[in-house]
């Protein structure tokens, strides 16, 4: 049986990768220009011998400055050259990540090694004698490391360099994996190749497309929590959501307590597009007592089932956007607060068997009104530009992820429910693009589609009838 590939095997020597590659690229070409320059003096070398060549030796030396200067400046030009293309092309980090990898191996003591007299100097040297076996490739945008399990004394360790390899890389860690006897890490590279655009973020079968490697699986992870200062493009990703929704014939609720972009969708989605207090105060109450009135249907369906959820029984999704919570709460006195916190409590607690979904959006989701356990809920968390160290805490809690600054409209992080917080970029918007329009297209769309069924349906019931 072929073993399959695990990736190039990192060595102790790699600690010096980048000056190794450096001097295969310096010496060939240093080699060359000199042999160029010297072709005339080698060839009388090679006709005459060595004995004669040096007796009529005479010192060149306009040819012995021009030849090293220009071997040396050539070579030396190149590798400039090649640096900006090693920083330029990511194929070409590789060889700097084994180095950083080889370099982290070393500096943590990862090895055993023994002293041994050197035949050249003559002195007590160390000897490696055990070096762990770690692996290293690249594949589909991913980078993926292979850590033997072979229980040395560091193998527990071994299993706790996610956070290493994810900061010392810039990569978002994806996953871990024990297999074959290795235990193995696959990081992301580079997330911003698969941003999506606006017309990809669809949804099916309980699950929407936000990023070629991320969904929200919202049937399995729900409710959303979105984050992001001005500017950061948290407004643009919301309306990405509620076209992508209304898209896949979900029922959505805005609610915009600052009478703001979500409020000028009145028009498309009436009758659910709510901006005043007293407005979302009612809605709040009457989706709970929607939501509990489902779910005592399902318990009385005919077709119920223990563990299934609201979609086997043919329950459309609910979908409240809640943007700007926060600002709302915090106009709110105390007991319309506490009001307020409970109807949104239950929400989150029990939305999920029964199809009901919360997308919260805030400048800064502020503790105290993510109490309770009312944050933890929150199963797809979503930064959108510049934040503090406070609001990256507030939002995803105790981590010790190094959070990267990037001025990139849609860019942020997201906590997807795997364990790993990754770098995040919201679906991209074209120039010009008219939410209102697009919605509007979107929902009569579906109300079209649904007409066709509900017609097909009906036809086929006849057939069936006059067949009888």
């Amino acid at each position: 049986m072929i073993s399959k590939y695990k990736g190039k095997r990192i060595r102790p020597y790699m600690k010096d990768n980048v000056k190794l590659a450096g001097a295969l690229i310096f010496a060939p070409v240093f080699l060359l220009l000199m042999i160029l320059f010297w072709k005339d003096h080698l060839w009388s070398l090679y006709e005459k011998g060595i004995e004669h060549t040096f007796q009529n030796l005479t010192f060149n030396v306009p040819l012995i400055v021009t030849s090293l200067t220009v071997s040396i400046v050539v070579p030396a030009a190149i590798l400039f050259g090649w640096r900006y293309i090693f920083r330029k092309y990511s194929k070409l980090k590789k060889i700097y990540h084994r180095q950083k990898i080889a370099r982290m191996i070393l500096s943590n003591k990862f090895y055993d090694s023994k002293s041994v007299k050197s035949l050249i100097t003559d002195r007590m040297v160390q000897k490696i004698t055990y070096f762990p076996r770690f692996y290293y490739r690249v594949k589909d945008g991913y980078i993926i490391i292979k850590v033997a399990m072979d229980m040395s004394r560091f193998q527990s360790r071994f299993m706790e360099l996610g956070k290493e390899f994810e900061n010392g890389f810039f990569c978002d860690l994806v996953s871990t994996d024990m297999e074959d006897g290795f235990f193995t890490y696959k990081l992301l590279y580079d997330a911003g190749k698969n941003r999506i655009s606006i017309d990809d973020a669809v949804v099916n079968k309980g699950s929407m497309k936000l990023m070629k490697h991320i969904d929200w699986a919202f049937d399995k992870l729900p409710h959303m929590l979105i984050s992001g200062g001005t500017g950061g493009g948290k407004t643009y990703f919301i309306l990405t959501l509620v076209k992508s929704l209304v898209a896949s014939g979900a029922d959505v609720r805005i609610l915009d307590p600052k009478n703001a972009d979500l409020a000028d969708l009145e028009g498309v989605l009436k009758g659910k597009v709510f901006s005043r207090k007293n407005g979302i105060m009612m809605t709040l109450r009457k989706l709970v007592e929607d939501m509990m009135s489902r779910m005592d249907e399902m318990k009385n369906h005919p077709n119920y089932r223990t563990g299934e959820n609201y979609a086997y029984l043919g329950y459309k999704p609910v979908f409240i956007i809640f943007d700007e919570y926060v600002a709302f709460m915090d106009m709110l006195d105390f007991k319309e607060r506490d009001k307020a916190i409970q109807d949104i409590k239950q929400i989150v607690m029990l939305g999920r068997q029964a199809g009901f979904f919360l997308v919260a959006g805030a400048q800064r989701p502020d503790a105290k009104y993510f109490a309770d356990g009312i944050r933890d809920q929150f199963n797809f968390r979503v930064s959108l530009g510049q934040m503090s160290e406070t609001g990256y805490g507030m939002l995803f809690g105790e981590t010790d992820k190094a959070f990267v600054n990037k001025d990139i409209k849609g860019r942020g992080y997201a906590y997807a429910g795997t364990g790993n917080i990754m770098e995040f970029y919201s679906p991209l918007i074209p120039n010009g693009y008219d939410f209102i329009e697009e919605i509007r297209l979107a929902k009569e769309g579906t109300q079209g589609a649904q007409a066709a069924t509900a017609a097909s349906g009906s036809e086929s019931a006849q057939v069936t009838t006059e067949e009888e």
